[in-house]
């Protein structure tokens, strides 16, 4: 898979619902996993989503999530870019420029998923998320 770039929304727990209306306006395939599923439990806030994403035919891909609990939710700021792809060195080499100059937020190393993860913002105040892929058992 070729690496691609796309935006990614932050919701305070209706990441569901805003992704299964864009569905409905642009069709196409939806996966969603929620914070329960990697460890979240059953708890408050286990069924929000933490990662969701929209694949249309037509090539749009968006990403979504609820703000984990915690994490301070800014309206207006909750738009991010995320990179992924498959190709580890071209994605390594996009966080090392991103984040040069930036802000880690999240060390770009393998995460509870299975994929290797960071989350930076750089000089100009733009929050990155890079993916990259790992194969699956």
């Amino acid at each position: 898979m070729p690496s691609i770039l796309n935006p990614y929304i932050n919701y305070t727990g209706d990441a569901r619902q805003a992704l299964e209306f864009y569905r409905s306006v642009f069709g196409g395939e939806l996966k969603l996993n929620t914070y329960g599923e990697f460890g979240g439990g059953d708890g408050p806030g286990g069924d929000r989503i933490m990662h969701g994403m929209l694949t249309t035919d037509a090539g749009f891909t968006l990403m979504a999530a609820d703000s984990p609990p915690g994490m301070p939710y800014t309206a207006g700021n909750n738009i991010s870019v995320s990179v992924s792809g498959d190709d580890e060195a071209e994605l390594r080499g996009y966080w090392e420029q991103l984040s040069a100059d930036g802000t880690t937020l999240v060390p770009l190393e393998l995460q509870m998923w299975g994929d290797v993860f960071g989350m930076c913002t750089d000089r100009f105040g733009i929050t990155w998320l890079v993916n990259v892929n790992q194969p699956r058992a």
